[in-house]
């Protein structure tokens, strides 16, 4: 799985794909069932693919991305979008509120 940011700035990401040649790039919103195709000239990195892309996602959604050389597909994963530090990660970031209780109860004989 690729992680990426909900950026306009351009976002790098590698991947070893089955041969060393790119044209375009499907990018699938799984929460919207659209497809977005995207032209890309990668640069080859030793045995993979680096490619510098400005794409628009939307934070907490996840992406299928079909990366294709012509009509062939040579690269195939899942993207997740969030700007929060991969270290870090929480699924409830902020959403989560600790009850606090003394814990107090009676045990009847």
């Amino acid at each position: 799985m690729i992680i990426l940011q909900e950026s306009a700035s351009p976002q790098t990401f590698k991947f070893i794909p089955r041969e060393l040649e790119a044209t375009s790039m499907v990018i699938h919103d799984e929460a919207t069932n659209i497809d977005t195709t995207i032209s890309i000239t990668p640069s080859v990195v030793k045995y993979y693919l680096e490619v510098i892309e400005t794409l628009t996602l939307v934070e907490g959604r996840t992406y299928t991305m079909t990366i294709l050389n012509g009509t062939d597909v040579v690269y195939k994963d899942k993207i997740f979008c969030t700007n929060q530090t991969i270290s870090d990660y929480s699924i409830s970031n902020g959403e989560y509120i600790e009850n606090t209780t003394n814990n107090e109860f009676v045990i009847i004989p």
